[in-house]
C-alpha cells in the first residue's frame, strides 16, 4: 500500500492541474470572447438655431430605423426584438418569489425640497421649485443645476445601513437610481463626466449599493431616465419674462468656453443640459412631452445622443452586474419616434438588451435577468410597470411592477408616512398578480425622515408574519370580494404618490383581497380588520362559488389559537379571535 502512495498523489496532482488549465482556458476564452466598449465620439457639428415653434417634426414613418455601431457581447441574442422574444427564457422566478421592493429614487434633485422633476422646473419662472431655488441658490441664470451639482454632498447616505433596514421592512429587491433626467451619472461613468464621482459627492454609489445589496442578498437593478433629457432640459435655455432678471438667458445657455477660470473648467455644458431644440414644435415650455416626431435638423447629434444613452447603459451592466435594467417612456420604448420616444428611432433599446442578456448567460450559466421597459406591450424579455394606478382586475399578461413613492418621486417635507397605507399598496400589486417597489425619498443629506423610518419598520413586522400570503404568491382565480366602484369594479386604494387621499381611504369589512401560495393554499386578506369575536363571511370560499373543493383549516397569521369556522354553501365564516395581530390588514390562511 505505501508503494501506491506516490503514485495516487502523482495521478491526483495531474487531475487537478488538467483540471486548473480547463478552467483557466475557459476563463482566457471567456476574455475572447469579451468585447471593448468604444470610446464616445465627440459632439458633431450642431445646425444654427432657427426661431422658437418655427420647425414641424418630421413623422416618424418617413424615417427607417437606425442601426446603431456598437458591438455587443457575442450569443444568441441579437439586436432585435424579433431575436429578444425568441430567446428570451421567461421571467426569472426570483421575481415572483421576491415580490416586494424598495425604489430607491435619489439624487441631486432633494436638494430643492421641491418633489420630482426639480431640475427642470428650477427654470420655470413661478414655479414652486423655481421660488425654492431663489431662496437656496440664487437666480438661475446665475447659479444653475450644475452649481447644485457641485455643492450637493448626501454625506448621510449609508447605503449598508439603508439596505439593511429595506429588508427588514420587508424588500427583497431594489430599484437603485443610475441616471435621471437631469442627466446627472450616479456612478463612476466612462461615457459622462457629469457624475457623481467627479462633482459633487466624489462617490460611486452604484458600487455602495451594489455591494450592499450582495452583502445582503437582496436582488438589485438599476435606472436609466436619461432619455427623456435632450427634451427635459429645454427650459434651462430659456429666460425669465418679468422682473429685474427678464432676458438674461439661464445657464443652460453657457458654452465650454465660458467655463474658464471657473470651478468647471472642461466640462462641456452641453454634456449636461444637452442642445437648444426649441426650434421643433411642442418642444420646451409649455409642453412637456413632445408630440410625435424626428428631430430631422439634428440627426447628426440624434445619433450620437442614442449612442451615448445606449453605452451608459451598457457600461453599468459590464461593471456592476445588475439583475435587471430599467428604462423610462410612455411609449413602445426609448426612441420609438412618439411621445417620450421622440426625436429619433433606433434600435438602442434592443441592442442593450441583447448585450445584457448575452452577458448574463455567459457570465452566471442563465438568463435570469429581465429588462423593465415601461409600458410596452406584452413582451418576452421585458418587464413593464404600473406608475398611476393598480389595475382593475388579475393582470397575467406581462410581469409588472407597481411603483409609487411616498408623497412624490423626490423629497420635499410635509410627506405623510401611514404604514396601513403602504400594506395595503402592497396588497393591492401582489393579489392582482403584480410586484410591487414603494419609494421612500431620502433627503439631499441622505437621511431620510423619521417618521419614514418608524412606518418601514411597522411595515416589517407585518411581513415578518404575513409575507407568506405575498412572498412566491400567485393570484388566485379572483381577485377578491366586497364594495364595487362605479364602473363594477372592487374599490382599491387611490393612484398616485401615497399620502392623504390614501391614508384616508377607508375599506369596509367585508373588502377581502386573495393570493395564492406555492403549496395552494389560499391567503384571504381583510383589507379593515374585523372586531375581536365579530364574524366574517368570505362568499368566494363558500361551496357554491366552486372555487375551492374543499376546507380542511383555517388559520390566523399571528395568532397562535385555534380558528372558529364553518363551511356553508353560501360562504366561509370565519370568526375572529379575541386577540387581533394588526390593525392594517389580517390574513388568513386557507388549506
Amino acid at each position: 500500500m505505501k508503494r501506491l502512495v506516490p503514485e495516487i498523489i502523482a495521478i491526483a496532482c495531474a487531475a487537478l492541474l488538467t483540471a486548473f488549465c480547463a478552467t483557466s482556458c475557459a476563463n482566457r476564452q471567456a476574455k475572447a470572447e469579451d468585447i471593448s466598449l468604444p470610446d464616445l465620439p465627440p459632439i458633431p457639428q450642431i445646425p444654427d438655431k432657427l426661431p422658437i415653434g418655427s420647425v414641424t417634426m418630421a413623422p416618424p414613418d418617413s424615417f427607417p430605423e437606425v442601426k446603431l455601431d456598437i458591438p455587443i457581447t457575442p450569443g444568441p441574442f441579437q439586436p432585435t426584438w424579433e431575436s429578444i422574444e425568441e430567446n428570451y427564457p421567461g421571467t426569472p422566478q426570483w421575481l415572483r418569489d421576491a415580490k416586494v421592493g424598495i425604489w430607491v429614487h435619489f439624487g441631486p434633485q432633494a436638494s430643492g425640497e421641491s418633489g420630482d422633476w426639480y431640475a427642470r422646473r428650477l427654470y420655470e419662472e413661478g414655479n414652486k421649485a423655481y421660488e425654492n431655488h431663489l431662496k437656496r441658490f440664487g437666480h438661475p441664470s446665475e447659479v444653475g443645476y450644475k452649481d447644485v451639482l457641485n455643492v450637493w454632498n448626501p454625506s448621510k447616505l449609508d447605503p449598508a445601513k439603508l439596505t439593511d433596514l429595506y429588508k427588514k421592512a420587508g424588500a427583497r429587491f431594489l430599484l437603485i437610481q443610475g441616471v435621471h433626467h437631469d442627466n446627472y451619472d450616479l456612478w463612476n461613468s466612462r461615457y459622462q463626466p457629469w457624475n457623481s464621482f467627479n462633482i459633487g459627492p466624489k462617490r460611486d454609489f452604484l458600487k455602495e449599493w451594489s455591494e450592499a445589496c450582495r452583502k445582503e442578498g437582496m436582488r438589485f437593478g438599476v435606472t436609466f431616465h436619461h432619455e427623456y433629457t435632450w427634451w427635459w432640459w429645454q427650459t434651462a435655455f430659456g429666460a425669465d419674462t418679468t422682473g429685474a432678471k427678464a432676458g438674461i438667458p439661464y445657464d443652460g445657455n453657457l458654452t465650454l468656453e465660458d467655463g474658464k477660470g471657473k470651478w468647471w473648467e472642461g466640462y462641456d455644458p452641453r454634456m449636461l443640459y444637452g442642445i437648444d431644440l426649441r426650434e421643433y414644435k411642442s418642444v420646451g415650455p409649455p409642453n412637456v412631452v413632445p408630440e410625435e416626431g424626428i428631430f430631422f435638423r439634428h440627426q447628426e447629434y440624434a445619433r450620437w445622443y442614442a449612442t451615448q444613452w445606449a453605452l451608459r447603459i451598457m457600461d453599468v451592466t459590464h461593471n456592476y452586474d445588475p439583475d435587471f435594467i430599467y428604462t423610462d417612456g410612455i411609449t413602445q420604448g426609448p426612441f420609438c419616434g412618439d411621445g417620450t420616444g421622440a426625436g429619433y428611432k433606433c434600435d438602442a433599446m434592443p441592442r442593450v438588451m441583447a448585450d445584457f442578456y448575452n452577458r448574463t448567460l455567459r457570465d452566471r450559466g442563465e438568463v435570469n435577468t429581465f429588462s423593465v421597459v415601461k409600458f410596452r406591450r406584452p413582451t418576452n424579455g421585458t418587464v413593464t410597470t404600473e406608475e398611476f394606478s393598480f389595475p382593475d382586475d388579475i393582470k397575467t399578461s406581462q410581469p409588472w411592477i407597481r411603483e409609487a413613492p411616498i408623497g412624490d418621486w423626490f423629497y420635499a417635507p410635509g410627506f405623510i408616512y401611514d404604514a396601513p397605507s403602504a400594506i395595503h399598496f402592497i396588497i393591492e400589486a401582489v393579489t392582482r398578480d403584480g410586484n410591487c417597489a414603494l419609494c421612500v425619498p431620502i433627503k439631499a443629506d441622505g437621511s431620510i425622515d423619521e417618521e419614514g423610518e418608524k412606518m418601514l419598520i411597522e411595515v416589517g413586522k407585518w411581513m415578518e408574519t404575513c409575507g407568506e400570503g405575498i412572498y412566491g404568491s400567485s393570484a388566485w382565480k379572483t381577485l377578491g370580494e366586497g364594495t364595487l366602484d362605479e364602473n363594477g369594479h372592487l374599490i382599491k386604494l387611490p393612484g398616485g404618490g401615497l399620502g392623504k387621499a390614501q391614508a384616508e381611504f377607508r375599506y369596509a369589512i367585508d373588502d377581502i383581497r386573495f393570493t395564492q401560495g406555492k403549496d395552494g393554499a389560499v391567503y384571504a386578506f381583510m383589507m379593515n380588520p374585523p372586531e375581536p369575536g365579530q364574524t366574517i363571511s368570505v362568499k368566494s370560499l363558500g361551496k357554491e362559488a366552486g372555487l375551492k373543493d374543499t376546507v380542511e383549516s383555517v388559520r390566523l397569521l399571528g395568532y397562535d389559537g385555534d380558528i372558529k369556522w364553518n363551511r356553508g354553501e353560501k360562504a366561509l365564516e370565519i370568526t375572529c379571535p379575541d386577540k387581533i395581530p394588526f390593525q392594517s390588514a389580517i390574513v388568513f390562511r386557507i388549506d
